[in-house]
């Protein structure tokens, strides 16, 4: 074959390719027109997940994150599908099309935005360690030879691999019942978790005896979207944005949080 006709099937099959991943992208890139089409749209939410998901004395779905799934339905003006996930699944229910989106106490890093999109972010949430009263805690070199439980994949499990020092014994668990569960039969003497999430356990039950110890990362929840998925990513935006400047995701702040949502980053 000579060289002109080389080139010439090189640039063909150079446009051929591309031709093909532009169609594969036009075609995720129809799941808004899908959702409306189809009148619903499925949430991944938690739901053992307190303040943010868990079943309210109706059995039903309540908390921040699901509060905040619903919005995001009735603006569309679908039918909220709610579907249970856990932090090791929701991602890969999302990227299997079991869900439309993740609304389950997302935090945001980069090894995530490798595999989706992220919305703006719509609710307050850090990570802390807590642990026994009795037990003082300057900073993370005062965990040496501890025990800690953790979720696994969370954004406290990655940050705890820099912070923490390499003799603290880390638990980590498949879910965040098991997680809290481990410290408050004292499987653990410490636990990473949502500040927030800890609060609503310790006040559930009050003998447990512990405190805030440290401050792990502040990192708001973000909603997660399939990769080239822009046309639900921007609307989903401009939901978010609108609630954020009416007031409403405020409001959802301080009736499960307990407080003022701040200035969360976009």
């Amino acid at each position: 074959m000579s060289l002109s006709r080389r080139l010439f099937a090189a640039s063909a099959i150079a446009v051929t390719a591309l031709t093909v991943a532009s169609g594969a992208y036009a075609q995720e890139d129809k799941s808004l027109e899908n959702i409306l089409a189809k009148k619903s749209i499925a949430l991944g939410i938690p739901t053992d997940y307190p303040p943010y998901g868990f079943m309210g004395p109706d059995f039903k779905p309540t908390g921040v994150d699901v509060a905040t799934a619903q919005l995001i339905a009735d603006k569309l003006g679908v039918k909220a599908e709610f579907v249970p996930v856990s932090t090791p699944n929701r991602i890969p229910y999302l990227q299997s099309r079991k869900i439309d989106l993740i609304v389950s106490a997302l935090g945001k890093n980069a090894e995530r935005e490798k595999v989706i999109d992220f919305t703006t972010s719509y609710a307050p949430f850090f990570q802390a360690v807590f642990g026994p009263r009795d037990v003082a805690i300057k900073d993370f070199d005062d965990l040496a030879g501890k025990t800690l439980a953790v979720t696994r994949g969370t954004i406290q499990d990655d940050a705890l691999q820099e912070l923490a020092p390499k003799t603290l014994k880390i638990q980590r668990f498949e879910d965040d019942n098991s997680t809290m569960a481990a410290f408050m039969t004292q499987q653990t003497q410490f636990v990473a978790v949502g500040a927030a999430v800890a609060a609503a356990a310790l006040q559930k039950n009050p003998k447990v005896q512990a405190e805030y110890k440290l401050l792990i990362k502040d990192s708001p929840n973000y909603v997660g979207v399939r990769k080239g998925e822009t046309a639900l990513l921007n609307k989903v935006n401009d939901i978010l944005r609108t609630a954020k400047q009416d007031g409403t995701l405020n409001s959802y702040s301080q009736k499960w949080l307990g407080r003022d949502m701040g200035n969360l980053p976009d």
